[in-house]
C-alpha cells in the first residue's frame, strides 16, 4: 500500500497548477516569466489575483490529500509523511512537464496540514509575518518552512526524517534567492 499510495502521490504532485491555468488563461508559462518558479506567487505577479489563488488551492490539495488518503488506509505518521514527501518531490521535478515545477512550499503546508494542522498553522502563520515584515515570499518560505521542525520533534517525532528532507529540499530550491537576498537583489512585493 505505501508504495502504491507513494507512487500516486508523486503522480498527483506533478500536476502543476500554475502551469495548467497558465496555459487555460493565455497567460506566459510561468517557468519562463517573472521569478521563473511555477508557484501562486509568481502567478500573482503574471496572472492575477485569481488563478494565485487557484494556483494556490490546487498546490495545497496535492500535498494533503495523498497524507490523508495514506492515514485513511491506516499508514503510520511516518509513511505519511514520506508519501507526503514524494507529492512535493512531484511538484517540484514533476513528469508531465519534463521535471521543470515550482518550490514546493505551498504543496509542503498541505501535506503538513494532511499530517499535522498545528505544524501547518506555525508554518503559516510564520510565512505571513515575515511576509508581511519584509513583503519577501522566498524569505518567508524559507523562515517558515524550518520552524516547524521543533514542534513536529516534540509533537510528531516519527515523522521529523521526512520533514527534515523535505526542509532541506526547499532550502535548496531556493538557493537563487538566497544568493538574490544576500547581495539586496531579491523581489519584494
Amino acid at each position: 500500500m505505501f508504495w502504491s499510495l507513494a507512487i500516486l502521490a508523486y503522480l498527483l504532485g506533478s500536476l502543476s497548477f500554475a502551469i495548467l491555468l497558465s496555459r487555460l488563461n493565455g497567460s506566459p508559462d510561468p517557468r519562463d516569466s517573472g521569478s521563473g518558479n511555477a508557484g501562486a506567487t509568481n502567478m500573482l505577479r503574471l496572472a492575477g489575483k485569481k488563478l494565485a489563488i487557484l494556483t494556490l488551492i490546487g498546490d495545497v490539495c496535492k500535498g494533503s490529500i495523498p497524507v490523508l488518503i495514506a492515514g485513511w488506509a491506516g499508514l503510520n505518521a511516518r509513511d505519511q509523511a514520506w508519501v507526503g514527501l514524494c507529492a512535493v518531490l512531484g511538484h517540484l521535478f514533476p513528469l508531465y512537464f519534463r521535471f521543470r515545477g515550482g518550490k514546493g512550499v505551498a504543496t509542503a503546508a498541505g501535506m503538513l496540514l494532511g499530517l499535522y494542522a498545528p505544524a501547518a498553522l506555525l508554518a503559516v502563520g510564520a510565512w505571513l509575518l515575515t511576509f508581511y515584515l519584509t513583503r519577501t515570499s522566498s524569505l518567508a518560505s524559507l523562515i517558515a518552512t524550518p520552524l516547524t521542525l521543533p514542534l513536529l520533534a516534540w509533537q510528531l517525532p516519527q515523522a521529523l526524517l521526512p520533514m527534515t528532507v523535505l526542509t532541506l529540499l526547499i532550502v535548496w530550491r531556493h538557493r537563487g534567492n538566497l544568493r538574490d537576498l544576500y547581495a539586496g537583489r531579491e523581489r519584494h512585493f
